[in-house]
């Protein structure tokens, strides 16, 4: 089956070629500046579990908060909104008895973010995107969480990837450009994700980019599943990602080296968006704007990303300081890999010769 190809991807891959963009900011810490209640969360849903914490379901109780989230990333110069939608899937809603609101929630945020994503691109023109943002899930299809039984898992691969799939569809139909995995710490999930992806296009007859990001456990470099930034890559550039990078974990400056490796072999858009530093001894963040800023101009400066952005603790003073520092730069060059056999165990492999 011939899909119909992606006018998005087209417009971000040419919007890249041009300049170094822009994703937005953190939204968990951003809504807890709204002091919301119990109340304000669990709206008139009439939900047999307490919602406070539940950010994803504010897209059907308290909608103008993600929207003004959106607006105000926007206004800081941001290109991408990703959905509020992080926890919106089968398995992390069940914890709020909220699982049967799965596609609601989805299709809503992305409502949210297409509607103040298209009101900007019409004041000025340049093109605003949606990436339909996908959680791990609380679950792993790597590991067991018995430690006594190390066979075990509580969930399996048709299981995560009905998961997927249903909030996949969801997002798609709310009107999202691109479906981002992201804070992949189970390399399998990943996988998972990007089958319920495929599974989504041959129904739809049209392609859905993906994108793909990786979150790190340690400074070595490796994700829970024990992956290394090269390895996943391997692992998952068969998915054909618009954009491949990282977020979460650490401070862009605990990013650098793996920014680096990344930024040699991946043949396609690097997006990276690191925490604004890392936690006080109180948990929060407060790593200024302009500090974050000129860690994360120094990869521009050294042509290794495409898109910049933050994640936990960033700010729309953030991506405002972000967007500033890396005014006029050139964008990066994808490399052009020799054709080799790459593999992934826990480690790159590469058969040469």
């Amino acid at each position: 089956m011939t899909l119909i190809p992606s006018a998005a991807r087209t417009a971000l891959v040419e919007q890249a070629r041009q300049r170094i963009l822009i994703t937005d900011g953190a939204f968990g810490t951003e809504i807890q500046n709204y002091r919301l209640s119990e109340a304000d969360y669990a709206g008139t849903l009439g939900l047999t579990k307490d919602q406070k914490g539940n950010n994803d379901i504010l897209a059907l109780t308290k909608p103008e908060v993600p929207e003004a989230i959106h607006r105000a990333y926007f206004a800081a110069g941001a290109d991408i909104a990703e959905t509020n939608t992080f926890s919106a899937n089968r398995i992390s809603q069940a914890d709020y008895a909220a699982e049967h609101l799965v596609r609601e929630i989805n299709v809503e945020s992305a409502r949210l973010a297409r509607s103040v994503a298209d009101e900007f691109a019409a004041r000025d023109g340049r093109p605003r995107f949606v990436a339909g943002a996908i959680g791990p899930t609380n679950k792993t299809l790597s590991l067991s969480p018995d430690v006594n039984d190390p066979g075990y898992r509580e969930v399996d691969w048709d299981l995560m990837v009905d998961v997927y799939a249903e909030q996949v569809r969801a997002l798609v139909e709310g009107g999202s450009d691109f479906i981002l995995i992201e804070t992949v710490f189970d390399t399998l999930n990943a996988k998972a994700g990007v089958m319920a992806v495929r599974r989504v296009e041959q129904e739809l007859g049209r392609e859905v980019p993906i994108m793909l990001s990786m979150t790190l456990t340690d400074l070595s470099g490796r994700n829970l599943s024990g992956h290394t930034v090269e390895a996943f890559w391997y692992a998952i550039r068969h998915a054909k990602p618009v954009t491949v990078g990282l977020n979460c974990s650490f401070g862009a400056t605990q990013l650098r080296p793996h920014v680096r490796a990344l930024s040699q072999i991946a043949d396609t858009l690097i997006m990276v968006y690191p925490n604004a530093g890392l936690p006080n001894e109180l948990g929060e963040y407060d790593e200024a704007p302009q500090t974050t800023a000129a860690l994360v101009k120094e990869w521009a400066d050294h042509g290794q990303v495409n898109i910049l952005g933050g994640c936990c603790g960033s700010t729309p003073d953030h991506i405002a300081a972000m967007a500033s520092a890396v005014q006029g730069l050139p964008a990066r060059t994808l490399p052009t890999p020799e054709t080799v056999t790459r593999l992934a165990g826990l480690e790159p492999f590469v058969m040469a010769g």
